[in-house]
């Protein structure tokens, strides 16, 4: 370090930003090639977080000055400015000039992360960890990386070496708590996740996360105040929350909204300047492409596989941008068949992918995902598709500003919610949920007592996941169970803590805790059979069930839903309107409690509802997949089309007559 600047140095060191800004200005005043001023006033404005200012001086340093520590800061600012090919750039000279720099090498990882290129990304943080092993901001962005990676045993041990090594950083027990809950350890998640909260009571996430630790776990003894903070957090848009997880605990769509708006400034997941394409006019097919990470063993690919293979190939060419793991089962392989092509590209960065998209000339990109877990929509950021569309798999406006389109239907987004979706609404007849109707429910006779169930008495079965499930709730299913002697509740078995929870409350109720019978989770076939051993199926609110609710229509068992204000408490009144079968609808817990104790009571009551669903399932559309196939390629046509005129995207409803 030069002698006349070592003042200057120290003041940074002290931050008195003042003096040493108006040394380097001095230095630079009798030599504007000096770059250790130069560093000096690049340094002083970064730390200050003046990055602009910050930006030329530095990078006047770096071209100048062989220093160790020159590119790292460059790269910090470029990085701080959004600016992340420049960053990685700069990261990897200054790592390769000086591979003892465990700063760069994590920095670096940081900014592959932003990309979208986790693995790569877990390299560099991993190197950072060589250099330094006690390096707590690389261990906590090493274990994130492998919880991103789906690799959540090798992630915890880095965590909990992060959050012991530095008990006050927050960030290092939220990540643990993130990771502990992927690993199905609700209550240490939440436990993790509340000492964040103690350090940082506004710790983004932090309060959504302990919510949805403590809604797995059916850990309800604080989840009134928590669930009223966290709703405040997404009206008050102060703090960034999960709008997954916000879809659990609030009803009110303009809520979901104002979280969806503050997460998407959060996680800079806005417009990009849009790629050039290939140009498309009118061809002889549209090239659709579906983009998910869910091209495996999963709820989506059981709804939509058969979608993509009834697609009229005479009229579009059908893409699948596979975002996530290759399971090895069977429907990943059934799913590889039934696009015209199938692409690979979980190891592509968001823009790589984006401009694999653009240059395969798509006209219309469907995301599956939305803000739900393995989410890649910030690739359709680019604009890689005139048209973009999300569908199916994200039950609330995805708010923004690049998705032009959201298929659903009349009762999922009544007309009137239409100001709570930055998308224009499409809506389908009929219910918006395609359903493969080349899936059979075994005619294997079902034993109850194979299941754990009593061989007399009536049976409320609910098979959702656990945080779906609120207090209320639960409280309404035990008056039920009160109400009809001898019946039982069906549940699944999420984890061994919701079970344990619920035998307690149950008991604390007064109720039989044998009267819960758990129900361990089983293949599709062997799950839609054993339902013949249920007679009602109980919804939940504010999220219905929706995947769930098909398979129990499809087998047979009828359902009884009380219809939220949300699009996620809608979809269970979808599907039985779409069925003819109102009377299963209701709009009260009320009026909910008191449907399913009569039909409970009134065996006759309960008979003839089978009957008609058995009726109507026949003739519905619900469980047509061609006419719901036919629907769908009407709407794109319908979208294709206004693009084609150079009209702007707009809300439409498709017709049934011209579909049928």
């Amino acid at each position: 370090m030069l002698a006349p600047l070592k003042d200057a140095w120290d003041a940074l060191d002290r931050d008195d930003f003042r003096l040493a800004e108006a040394r380097a200005r001095e230095a630079i005043a009798r030599d504007a090639q000096d770059a250790e001023a130069l560093y000096l006033l690049g340094s002083t404005f970064l730390f200050e977080g003046r990055l602009p200012e910050a930006l030329a001086p530095l990078t006047a340093a770096a071209a100048r000055l062989q220093r160790r520590g020159v590119g790292y800061r460059l790269g910090h600012c470029q990085f701080g400015l959004g600016d992340l090919a420049g960053a990685e750039a700069s990261l990897r000279r200054e790592a390769q000039a000086y591979p003892q720099s465990a700063d760069a090498q994590n920095t670096l990882g940081s900014v592959l992360s932003a990309q979208g290129r986790h693995a790569e990304a877990l390299e560099a943080f991993q190197a950072a960890l060589r250099v330094n092993p006690a390096h707590v901001e690389a261990l906590v962005n090493a274990g994130t990386a492998l919880h991103t990676l789906g690799r959540h045993a090798e992630a915890l041990p880095l965590l909990e070496r992060a959050a012991a090594a530095q008990p006050g950083f927050a960030h290092a027990h939220l990540n643990l708590g993130l990771v502990q809950h992927a690993l199905q350890r609700y209550e240490e998640a939440a436990a993790s996740v509340g000492r964040a909260l103690a350090i940082d009571p506004d710790l983004p996430y932090g309060l959504s996360s302990q919510v949805w630790a403590e809604l797995f776990a059916c850990d309800w003894r604080a989840i009134g105040p928590h669930i009223a903070a966290l709703r405040a957090q997404a009206r008050e848009q102060r703090v960034p929350v999960s709008p997954f997880m916000l879809l659990a605990v609030t009803d009110s769509p303009a809520e979901q909204l104002q979280a969806t708006q503050v997460y998407l400034r959060d996680k800079d997941f806005g417009e990009r300047p849009p790629l050039s394409r290939p140009m498309r006019t009118r061809a002889p097919r549209i090239r659709i492409a579906y983009l998910s990470s869910d091209f495996h063993q999963h709820a989506t690919a059981q709804l939509m596989t058969r979608l993509f293979e009834l697609h009229d190939r005479s009229a579009f060419e059908v893409i699948g941008l596979s975002t996530g793991v290759n399971d090895g089962s069977p429907m990943r392989a059934r799913l590889e068949r039934a696009f015209d092509r199938f692409i690979d590209v979980e190891r592509a960065s968001d823009a790589q992918a984006a401009r694999q998209i653009a240059d395969l000339g798509v006209d219309i990109a469907i995301d599956l995902k939305g803000h739900t877990e393995g989410s890649r929509m910030n690739i359709l950021g680019w604009r890689p598709a005139p048209v973009q569309v999300t569908y199916l798999g994200y039950p609330a406006t995805v708010g923004a500003p690049y998705i032009d389109y959201v298929l659903a239907d009349r009762v999922v987004i009544p007309p009137e919610q239409q100001r709570f979706y930055t998308e224009r609404v499409v809506w389908l007849p009929d219910s918006y949920q395609v359903n493969d109707d080349r899936i059979v429910v075994p005619p294997a006779p079902q034993s109850r007592a194979a299941h754990g169930l009593p061989a007399q008495g009536f049976v409320f079965c609910a098979f959702n996941n656990a945080y779906k499930l609120r207090p209320e709730t639960f409280a309404l299913w035990l008056r039920l169970l009160r109400g009809v002697p001898g019946s039982v509740l069906w549940l699944l078995a999420n984890n061994p803590a919701m079970e344990r929870r619920l035998r307690e409350q149950a008991g604390a109720a007064g109720i039989a805790p044998e009267r819960l019978v758990f129900a361990p989770k089983l293949p599709l076939g062997e799950h839609l059979a054993r339902h013949a051993c249920a007679d009602l199926f109980l919804d939940t609110l504010p999220v219905n069930a929706h995947t769930t609710a098909s398979d129990a229509l499809r087998a047979g068992v009828p359902m009884v839903t009380c219809m939220g204000h949300t699009f996620a408490g809608r979809v269970a009144a979808s599907l039985l309107l779409a069925l003819g079968l109102p009377e299963l609808v209701t709009d009260s817990l009320g009026d909910y409690e008191a449907l399913a104790l009569k039909l409970a009571l009134q065996p006759q009551a309960l008979a003839e509802v089978r009957a008609k669903l058995a009726r109507n399932r026949a003739t519905s559309s619900l469980f047509d997949t061609a006419r719901t196939c036919r629907r769908i390629e009407a709407a794109y046509r319908i979208m294709w089309e206004r693009h084609l005129r150079g009209e702007p995207p707009a809300a439409f409803a498709v017709e049934p007559a011209a579909t049928s």
